[in-house]
């Protein structure tokens, strides 16, 4: 396993440490743990990327799991914002956000077993740091009408930007659902 997948698999490691944080109320400073432990997460991001380009390391397995681990980490943010009795998610964005990865995933199923490895695209890149960066505001869980407001615009440009990726994706890669079955 090269280095640009081992960080990718750390990333999948931070995420029960993270929930763990991000659950427990008890614990003084939590949500600081969680959104410390978040952000190094959500970093490892760029890093692995920026690794395994610079170096030619880049890999099918890297291709796959890199975006499962944003999934996953994303996802696990957002389920958390629902769980906390006052979250600061709304439900139906949960169910917006986590259905286009499903959606995805299941993409990237059926291009797998044609042989095709689909990559993240721009579009996806794009919403995946924007969801990022709404999951850190949203954990800080600052108060104020300004920062309420600025959640707001980080919350519809994260649902945007997922519909927005979802139509992409399927609209590009519409050709691997083509065979003779459907």
């Amino acid at each position: 396993m090269n280095l640009p997948n081992k960080i990718t698999m750390f990333r999948v490691i931070f995420i029960p440490f993270f929930v763990f944080f991000m659950l427990s109320e008890g614990i003084p400073y939590n949500n600081y743990i969680a959104a410390a432990i978040f952000i190094v997460a959500s970093l490892t991001d760029m890093l692995d990327g920026k690794i395994a380009r610079k170096y030619n390391l880049v890999s099918n397995f890297g291709k796959f799991m890199d975006p499962l681990a944003d999934k996953l980490l994303v996802c696990s943010a957002l389920i958390c914002f629902v769980a906390i009795p006052s979250g600061p998610m709304p439900a139906w964005v949960v169910i917006v956000i986590m259905s286009r990865e499903f959606i995805i995933s299941g993409f990237r199923l059926v291009a797998s077993d044609a042989g095709v490895v689909i990559a993240a695209s721009y579009w996806g890149k794009i919403k995946t740091v924007v969801q990022m960066l709404m999951s850190i505001l949203l954990i800080f869980n600052f108060e104020g009408s300004v920062i309420n407001i600025v959640e707001n615009v980080f919350i519809y440009a994260a649902v945007i930007l997922t519909v927005i990726s979802l139509i992409d994706y399927m609209v590009k890669n519409w050709n691997v659902m083509q065979d003779g079955n459907m």
